[in-house]
């Protein structure tokens, strides 16, 4: 889909994000859950700075990007118009690159390792800025995806916390294409319980209103709000 396509019009745009939103309470109420409980994050990676500029411009304010030199790169062109917004990271990210994701993204959603952990905190103390981070959780223990493996999640969340000092807001997990979702949406879940975190990132295109229903509190939306991508 190139970006003078129809689905790419602000007027477009704006109706997608009111459907998604739509959705979204539908599956809240529900759930007997408040919609106001549930964060939607726009995932604008890979697309053209028009098509996002139009979903802030029709009130999105959360936004989930899987690069940091991408991210750089679009958002530093939001704030050159006046334009913000609140820009999580939710793709993998390399220890090398964590003083440049710790300066761009207001949260990080992908620890998932000590290393990395250990890289955010140091880049805290020299940039002064104390990181919001989620952990990764490998649900489906898919060795082709980042995430710490459920078995060793409250251990790695401990050592987080007490021994890298970050606070752990939540947890987020992407489950495999080819099973259902529910089940590793409610491990998630039941793993967030036992650690006291109130925050759930699970869900995306096909399956937010499921995680909604077993309690996520933010759903990472690309396709539904966007269209499919460009192949290639």
């Amino acid at each position: 889909m190139s970006s003078s396509s129809p689905d790419s019009a602000p007027q477009s745009i704006a109706a997608r994000l009111a459907a998604v939103q739509a959705r979204m309470a539908a599956a809240a109420r529900e759930a007997g859950r408040d919609p106001a409980d549930v964060t939607l994050v726009a995932v604008t990676k890979t697309q053209p700075w028009g098509r996002v500029k139009a979903l802030i411009e029709a009130g999105q304010t959360v936004f989930g990007e899987n690069r940091v030199q991408e991210a750089d790169d679009r958002w530093g062109a939001s704030e050159a118009e006046g334009l913000a917004g609140d820009v999580r990271l939710i793709g993998p990210l390399q220890t090398n690159k964590a003083e440049a994701a710790l300066a761009r993204f207001d949260v990080i959603e992908t620890v998932d390792r000590d290393r990395l952990a250990e890289a955010l905190a140091r880049a805290a103390d020299k940039l002064g800025k104390r990181p919001r981070v989620l952990v990764q959780v490998n649900t489906g223990e898919e060795p082709q995806k980042a995430g710490i493996a459920p078995r060793d999640a409250d251990a790695f969340i401990a050592r987080v916390r007490d021994v890298h000092g970050l606070s752990v807001e939540g947890l987020m997990a992407i489950p495999p294409v080819d099973e259902a979702p529910g089940p590793h949406f409610a491990l998630l879940a039941k793993i967030a319980r036992r650690n006291g975190l109130p925050v759930l990132s699970m869900g995306m295109s096909g399956d937010f209103e499921t995680a909604i229903r077993l309690g996520a509190t933010h759903v990472r939306v690309g396709t539904a709000l966007f269209g499919e991508r460009d192949p290639g």
